[in-house]
């Protein structure tokens, strides 16, 4: 079975599906792995590195893609996206935003692909290490912090030197996710006082344990988590109550990190302009929701706002700026989950396994994903 591995062509996108020792592990399961060149250049992986590996160099990108039989990427080719390029039959791996991109699901069922988004792996015990949604939040998370003592005008620790104390930042993180628990470890070691804030009770002993403290809001929520471990969106009314919570806990912080995303539906809005405007001038916020609208009203995705003296970052590609471990990681995951999937160099399509089912979006020219379906079939002009 032939595995392919384009070069990324998304804007901004530097990383690469499989790194070297990927490919070694692979080659060993049976399958023929060809690597674009350059595919690998921009995340710090030279192409001999690949063919030191066991991997096929191939310069047509053309004749690549027509080739594959598995093709593994990190977003979609440019040619999957407009059902082209990929013969039918061929197997598709990726971030491909099955929730928010519906209608990639459809022209890739309709062009006859299987497709698998890692999106939709479950989150349970034995697909922990397949956890690509995970792995590279974790790496979001860590580059935002850096992100904000980058522009804040302050340092993040307690200093004593011969010309007095320097007081520590102060962070809150809202939303304490994979992304926001990192955050808040990284903002501890870099020495600030953090607190962090989430819907979900049953992160609080996670934030406690890295040092923080958890805000206590009282606000009486829904049922605040799905059965992924997602926080589960809340009625306009709590959005509004704590939005006025949000604000008190901006204005005692120098930097605010959001991170706070409901699957498949735009960025619950939790910092409006009133919490900004009330910020201390120099402030940062970093909102990871950017790419979904934000969790604050002034963001701009990938653009750097200033407004009433606060300094509002919308980076959508944090993961891409740490481009090697982030194709580190994101290959460890992509090999686990093809493991699972491969068996003696052959695709086995058991839709009786959790993890397979799961994470299937398209086969045989259907949507299998039901998530996906019924969002297409809510859709304007749905038949």
């Amino acid at each position: 079975m032939i595995l392919v591995v384009p070069k990324e062509t998304a804007p901004a996108e530097r990383r690469v599906a499989l790194v070297p020792d990927a490919v070694r592990a692979l080659s060993q399961s049976g399958l023929e792995i060809a690597v674009e060149a350059g595919a690998g250049l921009e995340a710090g992986f030279e192409d001999e590195a690949f063919e030191s590996a066991g991997a096929r160099l191939e310069r047509d990108r053309g004749a690549l893609l027509r080739s594959a039989e598995l093709l593994v990427c990190v977003q979609p080719p440019r040619e999957a996206e407009q059902g082209e390029g990929l013969r039918a039959g061929a197997t598709l791996i990726g971030f491909l935003r099955p929730l928010d991109r519906p209608e990639l699901a459809s022209r890739l069922a309709s062009a006859g692909l299987t497709a698998f988004a890692v999106q939709l792996i479950p989150r349970i015990t034995r697909a922990q290490a397949m956890d690509a949604l995970s792995s590279q939040s974790n790496i979001a998370g860590y580059r935002a912090v850096l992100l904000a003592a980058a522009a804040l005008p302050r340092l993040f620790p307690m200093l004593v030197t011969a010309a007095g104390t320097i007081s520590p930042s102060r962070v809150f993180v809202i939303g304490a996710g994979v992304a926001g628990l990192q955050a808040i470890a990284t903002a501890r070691r870099l020495g600030a006082v953090v607190e962090a804030y989430d819907v979900r009770p049953a992160v609080r002993e996670q934030v406690e344990s890295l040092g923080a403290r958890f805000v206590e809001v009282d606000v009486e929520a829904g049922e605040a988590e799905d059965k992924g471990g997602y926080a589960r969106a809340q009625s306009e009314e709590f959005y509004a109550r704590q939005r006025a919570l949000m604000g008190e806990r901006a204005a005692a912080a120098d930097v605010v990190i959001t991170t706070a995303l409901v699957p498949g539906r735009a960025a619950p809005r939790l910092l409006d302009e009133d919490a900004v405007r009330g910020m201390k001038r120099g402030s940062v916020v970093v909102d990871l929701a950017a790419e979904q609208g934000g969790n604050c009203a002034l963001t701009r995705a990938d653009e750097t706002v200033s407004a009433h003296g606060v300094t509002i970052l919308g980076p959508t590609d944090l993961p891409s700026q740490a481009a090697f471990h982030a194709s580190q990681t994101y290959a460890r995951n992509l090999v686990n989950l093809l493991q699972h999937l491969v068996k003696e160099g052959r695709l086995e399509m058991d839709l009786e396994d959790e993890i397979t089912r799961g994470a299937l979006l398209c086969h045989e020219g259907k949507i299998v994903a039901e998530a996906v379906r019924a969002r297409l079939d809510a859709a304007p002009g749905a038949a």
